[in-house]
């Protein structure tokens, strides 16, 4: 397609001036088909997936329609979520920088209603907002839409998803009938069609070839796999790569939720995110996320979509999507800001398929690789090591310790034998504080052959018999069904393990994590 400059384009010179503040020159495809008809006052479908420039595509057009002499809100912009109202604020916001007496306001759940009564109250032109909040404002009456003459639904498909159908309709039978109505949506199901019908004026419909994914800093892989093998696949990629914050999607939010309590059984920092989750809900989780808390976030994809996170290194495809525009969507969320990411799509029979239309739609090249086995784990495990330690010496001061290394060799002892001793013992973590003395072993007040075992963390913790089996499952070799009684108290716990698995599961989950919380465990004391 023919790319345009903006200046080519009939709009103002405030919005021009703040276009080019914002670093573009040329039109995208969408803006390029979309804002010369809405200008024009024509009511149009858009099907664009995120990443197009679509905000600018109906953001500039409004804008431009917007009576600056006129207080009251004249424009209303729908979202799914929270953080897509932020978003298409933010970028309005910028467009709007040199239009004087233009406002517009966000309203979401989770701000102060009390803040955006007070706002609609000295005037704002342009409402962005979720339905939910929009019909709250609407019930108080502190939202009146009866001057509004131009409407966007801004990722209908995904608000459609959320169930927000009804909302739609209560919200655009308040509206004036002479508006101007768009609707955006990475793809158009019959609903759409259908809302069209009845509140669009002959729309146009414009829709943008799917072009070549760019993202020459993801790295794309898969891996066949069997469904039941998915989550040690799993882990032992977390265990290889050690990413920094990490997002696994899933396709429904009960393997959302089932697949978040496996990982935190094993220890590891993770969280979910469905569309089942309230704002507050949604709000602590990706406060947790940003901030590092949590290093994992496992979500739908209308969950993730408007997350914006700086530092995801590695994306999952735990199940392969069901449409391809969702694919772009997720590993999108790595690989930003110049920086390099991964991302992983696991394989199940025919998922294969599925697969090749992504290759196909994206034209891009997904590599096949091998399910890693232990011994790369314990390979990356030793490199890291290695690196750690490198780093250690460099910034360290060590004379001391050269002084007895020295000591040492005066004994025959060469360089080479001293370090791989010290080596050994550090990665068998065999120091005589670790040992376990078996008169411990013999009398914790367990039943005949098993060793009941203290772990300092309870109910208080939101710790569940079911934590307790899964995290010492899935990290020794010893099966969920022989583990014994299991006595859960506020801020501590009693398990009972088979003796002739009592030490490893003491010497392995030592310092290990359940549900995300960092354990001491140990012989119990007689009863």
């Amino acid at each position: 397609m023919k790319k345009v400059k903006f200046s080519e384009l009939n709009i103002s010179k405030e919005i021009l001036k703040a276009v080019e503040d914002m670093g573009f020159e040329e039109t995208t495809p969408i803006q390029t088909k979309a804002i010369p008809p809405i200008l024009n006052g024509k009511d149009i479908i858009g099907q664009a997936q995120t990443g197009t420039g679509k905000t600018a595509a109906f953001g500039i057009p409004l804008l431009e329609k917007i009576d600056t002499r006129n207080k009251k809100p004249q424009a209303i912009i729908l979202c799914p979520t929270r953080e897509l109202a932020i978003q298409v604020a933010e970028e309005l916001k910028r467009l709007a920088k040199y239009k004087r007496s233009l406002y517009t306001l966000p309203v979401y759940g989770g701000q102060s209603i009390k803040r955006q009564i007070k706002a609609l109250k000295k005037g704002v032109q342009v409402i962005i907002g979720t339905p939910g909040r929009v019909m709250d404002h609407m019930r108080r009456g502190t939202l009146n839409l009866s001057h509004i003459n131009f409407v966007v639904l801004d990722e209908a498909d995904v608000m459609l998803d959320m169930g927000f159908i009804d909302d739609i309709k209560t919200i655009l039978k308040d509206i004036p009938n002479d508006r101007q109505t768009l609707f955006f949506s990475a793809t158009i199901p019959e609903t759409i069609l259908d809302l069209s019908k009845r509140y669009q004026k002959k729309s146009q419909f414009i829709k943008i070839a799917h072009e070549k994914l760019t993202v020459p800093g993801i790295e794309q892989y898969y891996y066949e796999v069997r469904r039941s093998d998915k989550l040690k696949v799993l882990t032992r990629l977390i265990d290889l790569y050690s990413p920094g914050l990490s997002l696994i999607f899933c396709n429904t939010r009960k393997m959302v939720e089932e697949l978040n309590i496996q990982l935190q059984a094993r220890g590891y920092l993770s969280d979910a995110l469905h569309g089942g989750f309230n704002q507050n809900q949604r709000d602590r989780v990706m406060d947790k996320f940003r901030n590092g808390i949590i290093e994992i976030l496992v979500a739908t994809d209308v969950a993730a979509r408007g997350i914006d996170v700086n530092g995801v290194e590695a994306v999952f495809n735990y199940d392969v999507p069901q449409d391809t525009d969702y694919y772009v969507h997720r590993i999108g969320r790595t690989g930003r800001a110049g920086k390099t990411g991964k991302a992983f799509t696991f394989v199940v029979g025919k998922d294969i398929y599925k697969l090749r239309d992504i290759q196909k739609y994206t034209k891009t090249r997904i590599i096949k690789q091998d399910i890693p086995t232990l011994t790369d784990i314990e390979q990356a495990k030793l490199e890291n090591l290695i690196n750690d330690l490198t780093d250690y010496i460099d910034r360290e001061h060590l004379k001391k310790y050269i002084k007895i290394i020295e000591n040492l060799l005066d004994d025959d002892y060469t360089a080479i034998e001293i370090a791989a001793a010290l080596f050994k013992k550090y990665m068998e973590n065999e120091s005589s504080e670790g040992e376990i003395n078996n008169n411990k072993l013999n009398d914790t007040g367990a039943e005949p052959g098993m060793v009941r075992l203290f772990i300092n963390i309870g109910k208080k913790h939101n710790i569940t018999p079911g934590h307790i089996v899964g995290a010492i499952a899935g990290e020794t070799s010893l099966s969920g069904r022989l583990i014994g009684a299991i006595d859960l108290y506020d801020n501590f716990t009693f398990v009972e393990v088979p003796e002739e698995s009592s030490r490893e599961v003491l010497k392995i989950m030592k310092n290990n994590y359940i549900k995300g919380k960092k354990i001491n465990i140990e012989p119990a004391k007689p009863r």
